[in-house]
């Protein structure tokens, strides 16, 4: 009983002392933060705040400078821990879809699974499967990524992620590289995922959505957290006059 009350409580990731410095910037200047198991947590700020390099450090996309990460208790940033185990359980989705433009999309999504989880072709091809039909794209099985919109790629990219089983998921603004009226498509799919409870860190400029379906906004300038609140007291009532400036340009 008392291991399951633990766990519960323990973060997912937890972040102490986190900076990042390339050459004479400094684009992240000491981050603490801990992400619970079903925490939906949205990362906004200006452009050039460090959001980005803040979220591709939770994976070692970026090697950090200093600080430390654990994920589900290892530390990741250890140079003796194996990332790569690691990140099969971190789904990331980026603005750019990043599919194989040569392979089908059952190809792109069953060649994951296959490969690092040793799944046979028909398990993997069950679950994409599964998966197309729930984002309302499993007639599109057969068809390569140029035969898709954008907001028909970032949801077959979602989908990647997704067939990994991952334990949280990583959005590095997956929105803006997309028209107006997909953008709608791509955000119903994580919503889903939200009321799934699905662990998600997301840096977006989607503030509306950001407001509906987070349950902690963190405000990010210089490099740092300012502000970190539950999105109402968040929106409705900024305490620094940074955030206040922030909202009032882009609400």
């Amino acid at each position: 009983m008392n291991t399951n009350e633990n766990k519960s409580t323990e973060a997912l990731i937890q972040v102490r002392g986190l900076k990042k410095h390339f050459k004479e910037l400094n684009a992240l200047n000491g981050i603490d933060i801990d992400i619970h198991q079903g925490d939906v947590v949205f990362v906004v700020g200006p452009s050039g705040s460090g959001k980005s390099t803040f979220l591709r450090c939770l994976n070692l996309l970026e090697e950090p400078t200093e600080g430390t990460i654990l994920f589900e208790g290892t530390d990741i940033t250890d140079s003796k821990t194996n990332i790569n185990i690691h990140r099969q359980k971190m789904g990331m989705v980026f603005q750019q879809f990043n599919l194989f433009p040569h392979m089908t999309i059952l190809k792109n999504l069953t060649i994951g699974p296959m490969k690092l989880q040793k799944k046979s072709f028909e398990e993997a091809k069950a679950e994409a499967m599964r998966l197309l039909e729930r984002v309302g794209l499993a007639d599109r099985a057969n068809a390569y990524p140029n035969q898709l919109s954008g907001g028909q790629k970032q949801r077959i990219a979602i989908v990647r992620a997704l067939c990994m089983k991952p334990d949280v998921m990583l959005f590095d603004e997956p929105t803006s590289a997309l028209d107006p009226e997909m953008v709608g498509e791509v955000l119903s799919v994580m919503r889903d995922l939200a009321e799934e409870k699905m662990t998600m860190v997301v840096v977006t400029h989607e503030m509306a959505f950001a407001k509906e379906v987070a349950s902690r906004v963190i405000f990010m300038d210089g490099g740092v957290i300012l502000e970190e609140a539950a999105p109402e007291e968040f929106f409705e009532n900024p305490k620094t006059e940074r955030l206040q400036s922030f909202l009032a340009k882009v609400l």
